[in-house]
């Protein structure tokens, strides 16, 4: 008896076995970690026939299939990584593809039980679609109609099982925006204008904060910004008077936005170093950040609340489809 022979009957044999393992779910993350105890054990050269990498109920997941899943991982980790970190995120690569083809035989058993059938004009329709935007697919190799057919199964029982018991609240709306305000505002907008003193050297760096903090003295006593910066900013914007413009909260490097938090209409930064060089900033005009009406964000926040509950309503789906499987991974 060949192995592949005699995984099948181990296999069969234990799903009649008493006190054999029935894996329950304990989360995604959980099966990835039970996964990767399992993966320690290199396949050796002598083994690279198929052979049954899991059973979900009766279902076999062959290592034909996880070879195939994982080609493209593999491919783009090797191109990274090298030794034993290229090993061990194979190795979690490996644990994430049995996972994915679990969930996918639990997906598709569920959708035969509910009597979820693609027809073949389907099929067809979505090839052609396909090809249409672009993607290179055989439409005469039987695979590619596989799975297709594979896909639009798995779509049709998510929308059915997932997506279609979802509703969405105007509750939960107006909690989400009491809740993420923030998300909804415009940011804070500032009128700037700038001095920039741009050391030449590092030598020149003293010099450089001489003249810097010479000018800072000169506008406290009320010298004209817009001279100054005419005559000594080493700014793009010298010519214009060290006119910024507009600056919306965020787009400043961190420094300079935190020495303009305190500061109104009128007032001029002390000096402030960044790489470029050495700073004296006055707020031109200054535009406190908005909140976006409720109604006008009301379409953006249903979507946001759908695909949070539809990312819940999944995790809930998959947990019972596992409690309720009888899974054996042999990898």
């Amino acid at each position: 008896m060949n192995e592949g022979t005699s995984s099948l009957t181990t296999a069969f044999t234990s799903l009649n076995r008493p006190g054999r393992l029935r894996a329950r779910a304990v989360g995604r993350y959980g099966w990835w970690l039970c996964l990767l105890c399992l993966c320690a054990s290199p396949v050796s050269a002598a083994k690279l026939e198929d052979r049954i990498v899991a059973v979900v109920n009766s279902d076999l997941i062959m290592l034909s299939e996880l070879k195939r899943d994982l080609f493209p991982d593999q491919e783009r980790l090797r191109k990274l990584y090298q030794g034993e970190e290229l090993e061990r995120r194979i190795k979690t690569a490996e644990a994430m593809a049995v996972t994915k083809l679990i969930e996918r035989k639990l997906q598709l058993q569920a959708a035969q039980k509910k009597g979820l059938d693609v027809s073949d004009q389907e099929v067809v329709q979505a090839v052609e679609e396909m090809k249409k935007q672009g993607e290179k697919i055989d439409s005469t190799d039987p695979n590619t109609a596989r799975s297709v057919r594979e896909q639009l199964t798995l779509m049709r029982v998510v929308d059915r099982e997932v997506r279609g018991v979802i509703m969405v609240a105007d509750s939960e709306m107006k909690r989400y925006y009491q809740e993420h305000r923030d998300r909804f505002a415009y940011p804070e907008e500032y009128q700037l204008s700038q001095i920039l003193i741009k050391p030449r050297s590092q030598e020149d760096r003293a010099i450089a904060q001489g003249r810097a903090e010479a000018l800072l003295a000169t506008l406290k006593q009320g010298e004209s910004f817009e001279e100054l910066a005419l005559r000594f900013s080493d700014g793009p914007d010298a010519s214009r008077g060290g006119r910024l413009g507009l600056v919306r909260q965020g787009e400043l490097i961190p420094v300079l936005e935190q020495a303009l938090t305190a500061l109104q209409i009128g007032d001029i930064t002390d000096i402030v170093e960044t790489p470029e060089g050495l700073h004296i900033v006055r707020i031109d005009d200054k535009k406190p950040r908005q909140f976006r009406p409720y109604e006008q964000v009301k379409t953006e926040i249903q979507s946001l609340v759908f695909q949070q509950k539809t990312e819940d309503q999944y995790q809930i789906w998959m947990a019972d489809l596992k409690n309720k499987a009888y899974i054996e991974i042999k990898f």
